[in-house]
C-alpha cells in the first residue's frame, strides 16, 4: 500500500474513534495534516487572544521543514496508536 493511500485510509479510521483525542494529540494530527497537504507553515501568527488559532498555527510551524511523505507516515503512526 503506497504511502497516499495509508494517509487517505488513516483519515477515514482516525473519525471511527470512540473516545476524543487528548488537545496534544489533536494538534499532533492537525499539524501533521496540514504539513502532509500544505507544506510549511505560511501567514501571520494568529493573536495573542485567538487561543485555538495559535495553538493550531504553533502545531503547525512545529513541523516546519518535515517532508509530505514524512509527515504522512508520521500521522498514519500516530492514528494507529489512538486506535490500539
Amino acid at each position: 500500500m503506497s504511502t497516499d493511500a495509508k494517509f487517505a485510509d488513516a483519515q477515514v479510521r482516525v473519525k471511527t474513534l470512540t473516545t476524543a483525542p487528548s488537545n496534544e494529540n489533536l494538534l499532533q494530527l492537525y499539524g501533521l495534516f496540514k504539513q502532509a497537504t500544505v507544506g510549511d507553515c505560511s501567514g501571520k501568527r494568529p493573536g495573542a487572544f485567538d487561543f485555538k488559532g495559535r495553538a493550531k498555527y504553533d502545531a503547525w510551524a512545529k513541523l516546519k521543514g518535515k517532508g509530505g511523505d514524512d509527515a504522512k507516515e508520521a500521522y498514519v503512526a500516530l492514528v494507529d496508536s489512538l486506535l490500539r
